[in-house]
C-alpha cells in the first residue's frame, strides 16, 4: 500500500485538496482510502446515540454497523496516541493511502501553502516533502512547486511519483 502525506497549516485547503483528488484517482481504477490526524478532540457521536451512551458508560470499542457503512469507535483513555505505522496496519489494503496530517513521519508528503495565512513554508526542513501545492507561484524551492488550483495535476504528479499503474491513464469526460 504507498502512503501519500498532504500537510500544511490549518485553514491551507488540504482536506479540500484531497477531496479534489480522490475522484481523479477512483476513475483510474486506484482503490484509496484517507486517514487524517486531528490535533483537537473529535466525536463521531452525538449525546444520546445509543453508541455515544455506551462510550460514556465505559467501553473501550463501539462498533456501529448500517446497511451502508460501518465505523469503529476506539477509546483511548490514558494510554498514548496510536502510532502511524499502528493505524496504518489496522486498515484495509488499498492501492493508496492518502493521509491528512502526521506532518512528522517520514513518508512521502505533498505540502499544501497559502501565503496568505502568513505561515512559513514546511517544506524546506522535511526531507520526505516531494512537491508544494500553492495558490501562488512560489520560487526557489528544492521541489516541485504544483498549482493548488488544478487538483488534476497534483493528484497526477503524485500518481508518478507513486509508481501507481495504470494512474497515468486519460479518463473520458
Amino acid at each position: 500500500m504507498r502512503i501519500l502525506g498532504v500537510v500544511g497549516w490549518s485553514g491551507s485547503g488540504k482536506t479540500t485538496l484531497i477531496e479534489r483528488m480522490i475522484p481523479w484517482f477512483v476513475a483510474r481504477g486506484v482503490a484509496v482510502s484517507t486517514m487524517k490526524h486531528a490535533h483537537h478532540g473529535f466525536d463521531m457521536d452525538r449525546p444520546g446515540k445509543d453508541s455515544f451512551r455506551h462510550r460514556e458508560a465505559g467501553a473501550t470499542e463501539v462498533l456501529v454497523l448500517s446497511g451502508s457503512r460501518w465505523a469503529l469507535l476506539h477509546e483511548i483513555g490514558n494510554a498514548p496516541e496510536p502510532t502511524m505505522e499502528a493505524l496504518v496496519a489496522r486498515m484495509k489494503p488499498v492501492d493508496l493511502l492518502i493521509v491528512e496530517g502526521f506532518k512528522s513521519h517520514a513518508y512521502d508528503k505533498i505540502e499544501v501553502h497559502r501565503p496568505s495565512l502568513g505561515k512559513p513554508l514546511l517544506a524546506g526542513d522535511d526531507r520526505d516533502m516531494i512537491a508544494v501545492a500553492s495558490d501562488v507561484r512560489l520560487t526557489g524551492l528544492a521541489v516541485p512547486v504544483l498549482d493548488l488550483n488544478d487538483p488534476d495535476a497534483v493528484a497526477a504528479f503524485a500518481a508518478r511519483r507513486c509508481g501507481l499503474a495504470g494512474a497515468d491513464r486519460t479518463v473520458a469526460p
